[in-house]
């Protein structure tokens, strides 16, 4: 069995391309021109501002499946570029192109052969609706996170339970077609080519969506993360920074004790409990426990707890 190659930065751009000549659809996505010459792919990538390592990952995956790269040296921006770009490419020109050549195979003036087109054409409106809510919903969000900010009503995980697989139609509609087109409905020459070009279409849409799934998916998910580790260490800090001292002295010990007992959750009743105290006098301690402090919510009292040493964070 032939092994795969995985290309590397060094390798010249123009071997990559001789063994790969699908890689061609992907060069203007990047914003790669040809010509290139005898450059390596660093050299390519570079002269032509793309960040090697994601397009080398991006291509290595498409081509044999490589899995190998790093979240962290990826470049988001170089991500979201390309896959703008190949929006793009497949609804401005693909999609069109597509439906001119099958139009121009089978003869639409039968019923199957209108049905056929029929399919094409919900084919592209769903693929329409699936390209453009990630270009009005997910890319200005990602956008957003570049610049740390965070979305309250949207995540990457709202996306993923709505991403279905955008191939899946196209894949159907060639089965139907090579199956049970009658041979006197269609140019036999023409058609074949233009399977052929729906078969290429249907690869270069796993290959865009397994991209998504695999590398931008998780890489937006991280981000998220980075940016909610970074407000709560913000928020720490500023408690950790601000003179609680005087806070502090102005609570009493059983003030001290209702806050460790809210913070592990319990009721007002069961503060009572625990503290052998009334529930209205449980009550009246958190009414100055929130007055003192001014924080309200078991969350924030968690935090002032954490820095002020009331309780202590558990390693695991």
């Amino acid at each position: 069995m032939k092994a795969v190659k995985v290309y590397e930065a060094q390798d010249k751009m123009i071997n990559l391309i001789r063994d790969n000549y699908n890689v061609l659809q992907s060069l203007s996505a990047f914003g790669i021109s040809l010509g290139f010459g005898d450059k390596t792919v660093e050299e390519t990538c570079l002269s032509n501002k793309v960040d090697t390592t994601t397009f080398l990952a991006i291509v290595n995956m498409t081509i044999n499946g490589a899995t190998d790269y790093k979240l962290d040296n990826l470049s988001v921006s170089t991500l979201l570029h390309y896959l703008e770009a190949c929006h793009r490419y497949y609804l401005d020109y693909q999609l069109p192109f597509v439906r001119r050549e099958l139009s121009e195979s089978i003869y639409i003036n039968d019923k199957l052969g209108k049905l056929i087109l029929q399919m094409y054409d919900e084919y592209a409106k769903e693929i329409n609706k699936h390209m453009n809510y990630e270009e009005r919903m997910l890319f200005p969000y990602v956008k957003g996170l570049m610049e740390g900010q965070a979305s309250s009503s949207y995540n990457i995980d709202t996306f993923v339970k709505q991403h279905t697989e955008a191939d899946k139609s196209l894949r159907e509609l060639k089965s139907l077609i090579i199956k049970y087109l009658p041979s006197g409905m269609h140019n036999s020459n023409k058609l074949n080519s233009t399977l052929f070009l729906i078969h290429n279409n249907e690869e270069w849409l796993g290959n865009h969506q397994e991209v998504e799934d695999k590398m931008f998916v998780p890489l937006v998910r991280k981000m998220e993360e980075e940016i909610k580790s970074a407000r709560l260490n913000t928020v720490i800090s500023a408690f950790a920074n601000a003179d609680n001292t005087e806070d502090a002295e102005v609570l009493s010990e059983r003030e001290k004790e209702v806050i460790i007992a809210v913070v592990q959750g319990m009721s007002n009743k069961e503060i009572a409990e625990h503290l052998c105290i009334s529930v209205n006098t449980a009550i009246t301690h958190r009414k100055n426990i929130a007055r003192k402090l001014q924080i309200h919510s078991p969350a924030g009292l968690t935090i002032y707890a954490i820095v002020n040493g009331l309780i202590s964070i558990p390693n695991n």
